[in-house]
């Protein structure tokens, strides 16, 4: 079974719906394969680095409320064992970091992409929107970083990527994560392992009884 992934690296509902499906698969005997998709919850540019708690202050009502829901989530994080430093955090725009993500996946090396950029952003509080920062993470998971700079300066899967983007929208992936499974059947949002493993068990049995 395919299970196709919506998500973007500075979600941390993301990060935890990953580490939940990581879960659910240790009891899933069968056979899936995972492939990660972009989306981006704010595609606005990002003139300079900033910390994300001031940059998200003024969408959620000041910095004390952001606090608010970074706290829940922050423990929500840590209860499946991920670390989540919100006053390290730095605001950051994710096309490049999505790119980077389809430049590892040709080599073998997505999944540990996708978690690198999730523990830079959510525990190091590296800026997931420098190219620097971004060559540097790819040669943490055993990637040249030169060839990955000099990837990241050029055009190379641009179009391609704006393209999943507007597909992703166009199917009707409006929050993120999202889980497709067998390309036919969404389940949205963080759910629970165990949540997660029903519907493994039930696409897996819908799939096999189609043939």
């Amino acid at each position: 079974m395919e299970i196709e992934i919506y998500a973007d690296v500075v979600c941390p509902w993301c990060y935890i719906g990953k580490r939940r499906l990581e879960q659910a698969l240790e009891s899933y005997d069968g056979e899936v394969t995972v492939r990660y998709r972009p989306f981006q919850l704010d595609p606005s540019p990002v003139a300079q680095p900033r910390p994300l708690v001031e940059a998200m202050a003024a969408k959620f009502g000041g910095p004390d409320r952001v606090r608010q829901m970074f706290g829940q989530v922050t423990e929500v994080g840590a209860q499946v064992g991920l670390k989540l430093d919100f006053d390290r955090a730095v605001a950051a725009n994710t096309f490049d970091a999505h790119r980077l993500v389809a430049w590892a996946t040709d080599r073998g090396r997505a999944a540990e992409m996708v978690d690198a950029l999730y523990r830079a952003h959510f525990t190091d509080g590296v800026d997931v929107g420098s190219r620097d920062a971004l060559a540097g993470l790819a040669a943490e998971v055993g990637l040249d970083a030169t060839e990955a700079r000099r990837f990241l300066d050029s055009d190379e899967r641009v179009a391609e990527l704006s393209d999943e983007l507007a597909t992703a929208r166009q199917i009707g992936v409006t929050s993120v994560p999202t889980f497709v499974l067998a390309g036919r059947y969404a389940v949205t949002g963080a759910q629970e392992p165990e949540t997660l493993l029903a519907a493994l068990a039930e696409v897996g049995r819908r799939e096999a009884e189609a043939g």
